[in-house]
């Protein structure tokens, strides 16, 4: 494991304050050392974990809006396969990025989390606003509350997953298995509320 994923690892089991330094060097099997050498501090290492996740991200989305071979309409169901997606897989950087939404004292990473707000929200209303123009979507969208419907329906489900897992009787599933049913029944609701939002064929 390396510093970074036991850094992401620690800090969404026991919050910024509660892993230090010597936890996180142990859990990636090196030394106190290392980790100051190649980060200078814990704030730094933080800073990592949010820039090795944010920067897939960015890419992704852009990739996403420039690509040609798809619809407005393919391309914000790209966009729930991969919010979803990432959520899914990344349980202990979703973790800290909800604690940190809430909790940080940190500038730095405040600044990251809203400077990603801010440029998916672009891309998003990009998409959107070509529906629009191409008479696919319908003109009485808020974007900002499309997003807040994606973004809290995916993470109350994963934040109370034993729940959904005990309503529907799937607590004898394997962890890995119920994951990729999570993420298939998630998408699939999502997809048919955003058509139901977005377009004239509801």
């Amino acid at each position: 494991m390396t510093i970074i994923e036991a850094a992401e690892k620690l800090f969404a089991e026991k919050g910024f304050e509660g892993a230090s330094v010597r936890d996180i060097a142990h859990e990636a099997n090196t030394n106190v050392s290392m980790i100051s050498y190649y980060f200078g501090s814990k704030e730094k290492l933080m800073e990592a974990v949010f820039d090795r996740r944010m920067e897939g991200s960015r890419a992704q989305l852009e990739a996403l809006y420039y690509d040609q071979s798809l619809t407005t309409f393919q391309k914000i169901y790209a966009l729930i396969d991969a919010y979803v997606g990432k959520l899914t897989s990344q349980p202990y950087f979703n973790k800290i990025w909800m604690r940190e939404q809430v909790e940080s004292q940190s500038c730095v990473i405040a600044d990251k989390i809203e400077g990603v707000r801010e440029r998916n929200f672009a891309v998003i209303n990009r998409i959107v606003k070509d529906g629009q123009e191409l008479g696919e979507f319908k003109h009485e969208i808020d974007c900002s509350l499309m997003m807040a419907l994606l973004i809290g329906t995916t993470n109350q489900v994963l934040n109370n997953a034993k729940h959904y897992r005990r309503k529907h009787d799937l607590e004898k599933m394997s962890d890995d298995d119920f994951r990729t049913h999570l993420k298939e029944t998630l998408t699939s609701y999502l997809k048919t509320v955003f058509k139901a939002l977005l377009t004239y064929e509801a």
